[in-house]
């Protein structure tokens, strides 16, 4: 994780949002051309994320930068995390957009890993359901907290709906031998919202069950069902899952968690200092 997940002109255009004609305030001030130096120390504990996208944006901007962690790390409370000096006026103009771009970050990968610590040693899988516009960054985000994608999208998976099966006339059988003759190098997850579509689809050749708002016990008794009927399908639980919940849910036989928590998570706080040279 230590390489920037946007382009420089993605990274510039987060800076033009910001700074779309010039920092008023800075170039009134009249400070250009004395040298600056700042820092980016951790306020809390935290696992880092997108502080290579902080330094490029510093770089861009004319800074010698120096990074002292990288995205997946943890840090603690007063970790100093970049340094970078340059033109007062040109830190000044980029340092809060690289500010809240690792807050924002870091608070996805901290609630990630708090998942994935929690359920050890199953592995978690976050949705595709980021904040619109947010997809590279979010992606990243959720690899540096430990956990990796259940879906980047529609176009690489296969995960059947009751929304799909609605419209389909045929027999879960027919179905499931038709999308693995279609796509043979996919597994097909199929989502169910009660134990008795879970045997159906198991024993129709469904690879994953992604069982949606299963308590701990209802996972447990389908579980149960399925060994005692001797179909081997993976269960992955889904809706709802955090870090509180995880491990109720391993202990329950689930294969994998699947969760959108980590999107709604707070940002992290990163203090910035400014120091004359």
């Amino acid at each position: 994780m230590d390489y920037p997940a946007l382009t420089d002109a993605e990274l510039m255009q987060l800076l033009q949002d910001d700074v779309p004609c010039g920092d008023l305030t800075t170039q009134t001030s009249g400070i250009g051309g004395q040298t600056a130096r700042l820092e980016f120390r951790a306020r809390q504990d935290m696992v880092v994320c997108a502080i290579e996208e902080a330094a490029r944006l510093l770089s861009l901007s004319g800074a010698a930068v120096e990074v002292h962690t990288h995205s997946g790390k943890s840090v603690n409370k007063g970790g100093l995390m970049l340094e970078a000096r340059g033109d007062a006026q040109h830190l000044h103009r980029v340092w809060k957009t690289a500010q809240v771009l690792v807050e924002w970050a870091s608070g996805i990968s901290t609630a990630t890993a708090a998942i994935v610590n929690a359920a050890t040693p199953i592995a978690v899988a976050c949705t595709r359901k980021n904040v619109p516009g947010t997809k590279a960054m979010s992606v990243k985000a959720v690899r540096a907290g430990g956990a990796t994608m259940h879906r980047l999208g529609l176009s690489e998976s296969l995960l059947l709906f009751a929304e799909h099966r609605l419209f389909l006339h045929e027999s879960p059988a027919i179905t499931a031998a038709r999308f693995k003759r279609a796509e043979p190098e996919k597994k097909l997850v199929v989502e169910v919202a009660n134990i008795e579509e879970a045997l159906i689809w198991a024993a129709a050749g469904a690879d994953v069950l992604q069982l949606e708002r299963f308590s701990p016990e209802m996972l447990a008794r389908c579980r149960n069902e399925l060994s005692a009927a001797g179909l081997p399908s993976a269960l992955a639980a889904a809706g709802g899952i955090c870090a509180d919940n995880a491990s109720a849910f391993v202990n329950a036989g689930a294969d994998l968690l699947v969760t959108s928590a980590p999107y709604n998570a707070a940002p992290k706080d990163v203090q910035v200092s400014f120091y004359t040279c």
